[in-house]
């Protein structure tokens, strides 16, 4: 299968699941809008999430693949098979132990550490922590999931692990319908959420467990014991952890700031809705098909294929994301107030979730791009060097996040957050270039200014566009004339897009024809000669 459908494989059940989140996000919007309860309900559904993200996708995702996979290649199906139920019984025990000490100082925890800003709302607080604790141990349930994922990625079974999260939204979605059919009030649909998303853990990792049943490993439980795998696991896991969860360590350390704010929490996770669907299924699926293609090539001694591996997916990633960031920042109000301006969401909401995703959409590019600059050295089995660059990208984002909240509130938040970012990208970029593991290829270096190009002439377009069309994207239009208008100016923009790039240059045919034709184990070719046209 070629990179491109791998990505196409993985993106597409992430863009299901993303979009089956904004359903969700719509329906929680019109229950609960940016008030109390939807502040302390996001606040505790953060605290499992930004665990799940650190220690289960994050380590298992970029330590236990190169690892899996070379068991594979040494040992063949049984090794792998050992293998797996060595870390199993390990990280069962693991996740056993931490559920039970989180679930007893849950209280000192999210009033000390998640939310000390709710001290002076009690209700808030209490909530805040009755809700983490029913959610908590969804983090075991993903954590064991990330690990069988990370087994099917190394199978090149990607889609069972990209579909299972779909999940979550759905029976979300499901308790959200009901809770408005019987007029449920706010406090009873925060218990409905909390208890939906412990369901949802169990669901995903029955999903999983039976794909990698079907692929052919059955995992049994084995007593932990630290054997010379799992003691290089941990070791590349810790600072895996930290380096790919980073996004994570920075939205726990925002919620922990954006807790002095009524309504400041929710708005972040709106507007982080709404940026995670290019981010998720673009980034998402890049970096978790990159990961293995790239340790397959390393091991096998092709290095050529491993940095035409990385400039494909640079070039695949800017290709898809610039013009979506272009599109947030430039719509982002009208956007927001489509999807989510009802109910006990107000037009003063759509105002400050539509400035914070703005904001996001600058820094979309550079969350993408740590995407596809990780598993260069992941692959490597280097973990240390991007948890030094993460450490300082939360340094970053935490000074600016306690300088600009102050004054700019949310939107302050945001934009520590993207400065963090790209100083993260620009770090683990440069550190590529200057260890030779970053090929020089000219058709990219061409391509990049001329899709930036292609992308803020779209941007004007719909800039003006918006102008002549601000009735129809207004909150005075019927619903269904700002979803027309709305669909048709991403219609337009797009076009206006393709044309602007494939005209200039940015892109082309043949440029297309080969990232889809290229087979994941053909022989390395040499480094790519430009294009005529470059």
């Amino acid at each position: 299968m070629s990179l491109v459908k791998k990505f196409a494989t993985v993106g597409g059940a992430t863009l299901g699941s993303r979009l089956f989140g904004f359903i969700r996000e719509t329906f929680m919007a019109a229950a609960l809008g940016t008030g109390p309860v939807a502040d302390a309900f996001n606040t505790a559904f953060r605290l499992p999430n930004t665990f799940r993200r650190l220690f289960a996708e994050g380590a298992f995702n970029s330590a236990f693949v190169p690892l899996f996979a070379r068991e594979i290649e040494a040992n063949g199906m049984e090794g792998a098979r050992r293998f797996s139920e060595e870390v199993f019984g390990v990280l069962f025990t693991v996740l056993l132990f931490l559920t039970v000490v989180m679930e007893l100082t849950m209280p000192f925890i999210v009033s000390n550490l998640i939310a000390p800003g709710f001290a002076n709302d009690p209700a808030k607080l209490g909530n805040t922590i009755v809700f983490a604790t029913i959610m908590f141990p969804y983090l075991a349930c993903m954590s064991l999931a990330a690990m069988m994922a990370g087994m099917l990625n190394s199978l090149h079974r990607y889609f069972a692990a990209a579909i299972a999260p779909v999940f979550l939204n759905i029976i979300l979605i499901g308790i959200l319908g009901h809770a408005w059919y019987i007029g449920q009030d706010p406090i009873a649909v925060g218990y409905g959420l909390s208890w939906g998303v412990m369901a949802a853990g169990l669901v995903q990792l029955a999903i999983v467990w039976v794909a990698v049943r079907d692929a052919g490993i059955k995992i049994g439980f084995r007593r932990p014991r630290l054997t010379a795998n799992v003691r290089r696991l941990l070791v590349l896991a810790l600072p895996a952890a930290i380096t790919g969860g980073i996004t994570q360590i920075n939205l726990l350390i925002n919620t922990n700031i954006a807790s002095a704010q009524e309504g400041a929490v929710s708005s972040l996770v709106y507007a982080d809705r709404i940026y995670q669907l290019p981010l998720g299924v673009v980034g998402i699926a890049v970096a978790t098909v990159l990961l293995p293609e790239l340790a397959r090539a390393l091991r096998s001694g092709n290095v050529n294929e491993a940095a035409n591996l990385q400039n494909r997916s640079v070039e695949f990633t800017l290709f898809l994301t610039l013009p979506a960031a272009a599109a947030l920042l430039v719509m982002s109000e009208p956007i927001v107030r489509l999807l989510f301006e009802r109910g006990e969401f107000s037009a003063s909401s759509t105002v400050v979730v539509g400035h914070i995703l703005a904001i996001y959409g600058l820094g979309l590019p550079a969350f993408v791009l740590i995407k596809a600059f990780i598993p260069g050295f992941f692959a490597r089995e280097d973990t240390r060097t991007p948890m030094v660059f993460a450490g300082i990208s939360v340094a970053v984002n935490v000074s600016l996040a306690l300088t600009l909240f102050p004054r700019l509130g949310a939107s302050g938040i945001a934009t520590a957050e993207i400065v963090a970012g790209w100083v993260n990208a620009v770090l683990l970029f440069g550190m590529l270039v200057w260890r030779g593991h970053w090929g020089r290829d000219i058709p990219l270096l061409t391509r990049i200014p001329r899709l930036v190009i292609a992308a803020a002439g779209m941007a004007l377009a719909l800039h003006y566009a918006l102008q002549w069309l601000a009735y129809e994207v207004s909150s005075a239009a019927p619903l269904i004339v700002r979803a027309t208008t709305l669909c048709g100016l991403v219609a337009v923009a797009m076009a206006i897009y393709f044309a602007i790039a494939f005209g200039i240059g940015g892109a082309n045919l043949g440029m297309i024809r080969r990232n889809i034709k290229r087979k994941a184990k053909a022989k390395a070719d040499p480094a790519p000669a430009p294009d005529a046209d470059a």
